[in-house]
């Protein structure tokens, strides 16, 4: 008799157990029934497989289980693995004893469903393949991320995500009432990850950040995971090198390890494979000619917008020409100090900072941002009375440049963009299990 916790196979590794007798467990994803025989495409975390079963082979009862079970019952089996090249999955399991375990409901989700309708449905739609894929993808994107850092001598820190200030310009963050305080949900856990290179050099974060941002782009999130190294005694330079490292080492394992995921999404692996240093850079000012050299169409008027002038920041269709035509990232560096973080050092020319922007190839936008930080205690006080900023609100962070304060750079990678990119993703929010928009709260 087959019980609830009977030993069984995963359907992936079933397929090499070629007449022999196996145990699967999974959910019914689609069946048929023809003279006599039915045939339920089973579903688990690792593959798809075809199992036939025969009226006159099984009992009554367990024909008539499966028969009326709906489609993503659960179900329990043994049967005969055959391979068969026309079977979906390459391979074939001739039942000879089932169970459903769960019959439940009719499935609510057919064919062609919209997007909003998934939306609504997401605690269900992660049963798709397309989503079982994305959710496996990422998971492995953010073990290759920790991989690569813990052998570089990182040590991974474990950040506030309320923070009384935030991290960059103080803007866009939700307000949290703190047993009647006003604090905030961090954009950035940046500000703690500099406290802890005083003691462990270089650190990294991997934690959710939050923007109240009113964007309705294929690349924003109000909550995101935010991989947020921050290194000692290093400059813009040598931090941008360590970028395009990590990067290429997640893109090239993901290439090498998980090709079964990237022809799911029709991804070449050469095209991961293709990702190695050095990463094109150009400034903040050259981009400025390359967008007026081209010219970038609103959207919204679907006319061509007007000359970019300095002090311009970038969107996604400014982000989009500057890549479209990339096989790899490419940053933008030295960016206007009007435009980005008071803890960015003024450069020598009096109007950029020392930082950069790491932008996807083929349209796919910035993944990520850096920058040295500001370690001299009248720079940082300097930059902060410039941009209007309390400094009673930062009075901690001050203190880090009173005591044994070194040279550091950081930046921040949003692992959301990433996968958005690897895997040739429409929209961002198939890169999250539970995404949370302008517009989307639940489920």
């Amino acid at each position: 008799m087959l019980g609830l916790y009977t030993k069984a196979v995963e359907i992936k590794g079933a397929l090499s157990h070629d007449g022999k007798v196996v145990v699967l467990r999974g959910w019914i994803h689609r069946k048929r029934s023809s003279g006599g025989k039915l045939f339920a495409v089973i579903r688990d975390r690792t593959a798809t497989i075809q199992c036939v079963v025969d009226k006159a082979k099984v009992s009554e009862k367990e024909w008539d289980a499966i028969e009326k079970a709906y489609l993503e019952s659960s179900v329990l089996l043994r049967g005969t693995v055959k391979k068969d090249e026309r079977a979906p999955g390459g391979a074939e399991v001739t039942v000879t004893e089932l169970r459903i375990v769960h019959s439940g409901e009719q499935f609510p989700i057919q064919e062609y469903q919209s997007p909003e309708f998934l939306m609504d449905v997401r605690h269900l739609w992660l049963r798709s393949q397309k989503m079982i894929k994305a959710m496996q993808a990422r998971s492995y994107i953010f073990r290759y991320a920790r991989k690569f850092l813990d052998k570089k001598g990182f040590y991974e820190i474990t950040p506030p995500l309320l923070t009384k200030a935030g991290g960059e310009t103080g803007a866009n963050l939700f307000e949290v009432d703190y047993f009647g305080q006003r604090v905030y949900l961090t954009e950035s856990s940046q500000l703690y990850a500099e406290a802890m290179i005083g003691s462990l050099e270089k650190v990294y974060s991997f934690a959710p950040s939050y923007r109240a941002e009113k964007s309705r782009t294929t690349k924003h999130l109000a909550e995101y995971w935010h991989l947020e190294p921050e290194m000692a005694y290093f400059d813009n330079k040598r931090s941008m090198a360590l970028q395009e490292r990590l990067v290429s080492y997640m893109a090239n394992s993901l290439a090498e390890n998980n090709e079964d995921i990237l022809k799911f999404f029709e991804v070449k692996k050469e095209d991961l494979l293709r990702i190695k240093p050095p990463f094109e850079r150009i400034t903040y000012e050259r981009a400025l000619e390359i967008l007026n050299e081209k010219g970038v169409i609103n959207p919204e008027t679907k006319q061509k917008k007007e000359r970019f002038e300095w002090g311009a920041d970038f969107g996604v269709e400014e982000e989009r020409v500057l890549t479209e035509d990339k096989e790899k990232p490419i940053f933008v560096y030295n960016w206007p100090k009007e435009i980005k973080a008071f803890y960015m050092p003024v450069n020598r020319d009096g109007k950029t900072v020392a930082c950069a922007d790491m932008l996807a190839p083929k349209g796919h936008g910035e993944i990520i941002g850096g920058s040295e930080r500001i370690w001299k205690l009248d720079e940082l006080l300097q930059r902060m009375k410039e941009v209007g900023l309390k400094t009673e609100n930062y009075n901690w962070y001050i203190d880090l440049r009173k005591y044994g304060s070194v040279p550091h750079a950081g930046f921040g990678l949003g692992i959301e963009r990433v996968i958005k990119w690897m895997l040739n993703l429409d929209h961002i929010r198939d890169a999250i299990p539970f995404p949370r928009l302008i517009n989307r709260m639940e489920p």
